[in-house]
């Protein structure tokens, strides 16, 4: 008996407003991103589907450049495909591009880095229009404090005591931060970060040091110092979801592109 061909491969790029939804990864409540999509691709395609992710986001968290992959027998393009998806979508959600690809690309394992954005105001709240992708920290921040923290932070380190890992012993908590850049306009503050990945909550984890850091809470030798010892303490805040973007995943060619941002 002859095997059948391999289901076709598809890459996918997909934006989404996460207010609204579980998260990215599969929940009981089925209000997940990844639920949504793969409900959307069962009804197009006529039988189960399941997606895999670069990497789960946690509730709250947006994304302009998630990436996931799956297989299927969709025989009618690209542009087929995204018109389907997007008519049957939440409009907070929008695969904005498809593309086959081959049997070896793996969304999560093919990747090599992440760049992530995270919004706050300093100062005054947000506008009601910025309020749900914004963090807003009421008191001005010292943003030279914040810079000074971010050299301290960038480069190869030991990350544990900026993840969430709540003790237990884990898989290598060694990163590259490549980049962790403050970017101001007016009372607007962008923190951009780029490694080849982040552990659990580290972005967030990062973005709550750097503003106790604003706060003259927290300098460079502290943060040497908790980078060494390896252990949390609430010298370091998780900052809220709503104001973190994964805005690009990259990858090795050919299959990296730029659609996702920088």
């Amino acid at each position: 008996m002859i095997d059948p061909a391999p289901l076709p491969r598809w890459k996918c790029l997909v934006a989404y407003e996460g207010t609204a939804f579980s998260g990215w990864q599969a929940q009981p409540d089925k209000n997940a991103i990844q639920d949504h999509i793969e409900r959307r691709l069962a009804e197009l395609l006529q039988t189960e589907v399941r997606i895999h992710g670069s990497g789960r986001t946690d509730a709250g968290v947006h994304a302009r450049g998630q990436v996931f992959h799956f297989d299927g027998a969709w025989r009618h393009g690209a542009e087929r495909l995204l018109a389907a998806l997007r008519g049957g979508l939440p409009p907070s959600i929008q695969v904005r591009t498809a593309e086959v690809v081959a049997p070896e690309f793996h969304a999560r394992f093919s990747a090599v880095g992440k760049i992530y954005h995270y919004h706050l105001v300093h100062g005054e709240w947000a506008d009601p229009f910025a309020h749900a992708t914004t963090w807003s920290v009421p008191r001005r921040l010292d943003v030279d404090a914040m810079r000074a923290a971010a050299a301290a932070l960038r480069g190869r380190h030991d990350f544990r005591a900026f993840s969430a890992f709540g003790g237990e012993e884990r898989e290598n908590t060694v990163r590259t931060l490549a980049r962790l850049e403050l970017i101001e306009e007016g009372a607007r503050l962008r923190v951009e970060a780029e490694a080849e990945g982040f552990l659990y909550k580290m972005v967030r984890s990062l973005v709550g040091a750097l503003v106790h850091a604003g706060q003259r809470k927290l300098g460079p030798e502290r943060i040497a110092a908790l980078l060494a010892a390896r252990e949390r303490t609430p010298e370091v805040e998780t900052a809220p979801p709503h104001g973190l973007f994964l805005m690009r995943v990259r990858y090795p060619a050919p299959w990296d592109d730029a659609e996702g941002g920088r």
